[in-house]
């Protein structure tokens, strides 16, 4: 694994936003799979050892994916995505929030914008999240926010390092 690919996780809660900048040793059209195909993303969208579990998802505009991090003892955490704009290979947003086991959202959530470039063979993948409200975005950042999903993007790169074999 590159550990030395630039990666950057920015909390600024004047605007209500975290900023995530990660570049990967792969070409635009794996990563993007990887962001977007549910049965690649089950492979990473969790820190370990918890591991996701999509029960459904159709991405599209106005689609959606259901799904929950599942720790080792079965305890689930659900959450809904709902793609709100998808330019193929360049970026997708969609809002997100936790929910319960039957998709009632619990609000407020949070509106992701993640852009996609490419450049010899290396992509970036540029994440803003834009909170509903200062309090939320506070309590991911409690909960541990910065360090799950930097262990989720480390996941990321190792799963992209298997798959290029």
């Amino acid at each position: 694994m590159n550990n030395k690919l630039p990666f950057d996780f920015t909390v600024d809660k004047t605007t209500k936003t975290v900023t995530v900048n990660r570049v990967f040793d792969a070409e635009l059209a794996l990563v993007w799979d990887a962001f977007t195909k549910p049965e690649i993303l089950d492979q990473w969208w969790a820190p370990k050892p918890w591991v996701s579990k999509t029960k459904h998802m159709n991405f599209e505009v106005g689609g959606r994916r259901f799904y929950a991090m599942v720790s080792p003892e079965g305890q689930e955490h659900w959450s809904i995505q709902k793609y709100t704009s998808i330019s193929p290979k360049t970026n997708f947003k969609y809002w997100s929030a936790f929910a319960d086991q039957d998709e009632n959202p619990n609000l407020p959530g949070s509106e992701w914008d993640l852009n996609f470039s490419e450049e010899h063979g290396v992509t970036t993948v540029d994440i803003v999240i834009y909170n509903e409200s200062l309090e939320r975005m506070e309590k991911m950042i409690e909960m541990g926010f910065k360090e799950g999903f930097t262990m989720t993007l480390n996941a990321l790169v190792i799963l992209i390092q298997s798959l290029k074999k």
